[in-house]
């Protein structure tokens, strides 16, 4: 790009008078101008600091064309975890002596990745309904706003809450949740309104002068039919009847498509955050590779999927077109007190993206999943901490809660081959994802 720059020089004055005379003299502070024609009347004209000011700004500017500097290429970094499923083994841990509550040690593992991430992104499962209508955990979820204050304090910037237990306190918590988040003005909160028409709005997060577009959606709120109360207050990825309200899981919704294509108008990327899948299972269901096709299609450039509570594959998603984009089908869980040894493998997702002149691209070398650990105490239930996979022993797995809970053995050989037959190549090490920081 050409950039026309108009310059008054001050030199302006000698150019203009070189045109006419022969030299330039200095007397007594003042510019003599005069010629070296003998035969001619010695004239000359004495030049005030004044009259050069009126020249200098009646003179014609000069147009002078300079190169823009060179494109200097640079990157962006994503972390995301999965589910923060708050059963009230959870809910307890962080119950402190004088009564209040403080889940900030849910995060402590993780603070120098979500230090070295631009974008950071982790997906409550369960509602923030309001401290009011109490505490409760499985099937009925609410959780403690002070969940929602570690998680900022921790330094998430993007906070998931389209999940299937999203309307687990009805509209009056659901309601509650949006007011709360409301309250940390930086956090981007999806997947959840306080009015219907905000639905079809996309939400941007702007990280170094790049738009990126944050959309997300679950398949439904654990019914089989949209309660009339919810309906424009959450995001759907499943289609559902407008007159009776059932929903069809074996269809995606034409408002997934149509917020991705208005994304990809008005945002540099575009990344989808569907809760879906089959519940325990590491395959990823036919729906699912489904519904990822078609968000490619239509212009996604990177799924990053929450719901199964285990872990499942990452691979590139081509459409006929042509359309690519890398799909995490699941995360799986990020802190539980399940009772299934596959359930206590999780996943943080890592994405470096490259800006260049031209656009934004994945760095597939710089980009993958780092395995992690829940690991939980039994008699009583209590979060311990959650631990990288290449920092757990086999000594810790011997003394995971699991054991007690449910007659479970967790196994670092299992672990590890769980890891490697899912992720496979797309597993980083701390060392690797870590080395080259990008944030300033």
């Amino acid at each position: 790009m050409i950039v026309k720059k108009r310059v008054l020089i001050n030199s302006i004055i000698c150019l203009f008078v070189l045109v006419t005379v022969i030299g330039c003299g200095n007397i007594d502070g003042k510019t003599k101008v005069g010629t070296t024609d003998s035969k001619q009347e010695n004239t000359e004209e004495i030049i005030t600091e004044e009259t050069a000011d009126e020249i200098g700004e009646e003179a014609a500017e000069v147009v002078v064309e300079e190169a823009e500097p060179e494109f200097e290429e640079y990157e962006i970094g994503l972390m995301a975890v999965g589910d923060n499923l708050m059963h009230m083994g959870v809910v307890n841990t962080g119950r402190m002596e004088d009564g209040s509550y403080d889940y900030s040690f849910l995060f402590d593992g993780i603070s120098d990745f979500l230090g070295a991430s631009d974008i950071k992104v982790i997906n409550q499962e369960t509602i923030l309904g309001g401290n009011d209508l109490g505490f409760s955990g499985y099937p009925n979820f609410n959780s403690p706003t002070e969940v929602g204050d570690s998680i900022a304090e921790a330094g998430f910037n993007v906070v998931l809450h389209a999940s299937n237990h999203s309307a687990d306190t009805g509209i009056k918590g659901l309601l509650n949740c949006v007011s709360f988040w409301k309250t940390y003005p930086d956090i981007l909160m999806v997947g959840i309104h306080e009015e219907a028409a905000e639905s079809h709005e996309i939400p941007v997060l702007t990280i170094k002068d790049i738009d990126f577009a944050i959309l997300n959606y679950t398949y439904g709120p654990n019914l089989e039919t949209m309660p009339s109360s919810i309906r424009g207050h959450l995001d759907m990825l499943c289609d559902w009847n407008k007159e009776n309200g059932r929903i069809d899981f074996t269809k995606l919704h034409p408002q997934v498509i149509d917020d991705i294509q208005r994304a990809e108008e008005i945002a540099d990327v575009t990344l989808i955050f569907p809760h879906w899948g089959t519940e325990y299972t590491t395959t990823p269901s036919t729906y699912q590779e489904e519904f990822a096709l078609q968000m490619v299609e239509a212009g996604a450039d990177l799924i990053i999927g929450t719901h199964p509570h285990v872990v499942q594959p990452v691979k590139w998603v081509e459409s006929e077109s042509g359309k690519r984009a890398l799909c995490f089908y699941s995360l799986g869980n990020y802190v539980s007190t399940q009772q299934g040894a596959l359930s206590m493998l999780e996943a943080m997702a890592w994405v470096r993206f490259l800006v260049t002149e031209d656009g934004v691209e994945i760095l597939e070398e710089k980009t993958g999943v780092l395995p992690m650990v829940c690991h939980y105490n039994s008699g009583p239930t209590r979060i311990e901490d959650i631990y990288l996979l290449e920092e757990y022993s086999q000594e810790k797995a011997d003394s995971h809660g699991i054991r007690n809970n449910a007659g479970v053995n967790l196994k670092m050989e299992d672990l590890e081959t769980w890891s490697q037959e899912i992720f496979g190549q797309w597993m980083i090490s701390s060392g690797k994802a870590l080395e080259n920081s990008v944030v300033e």
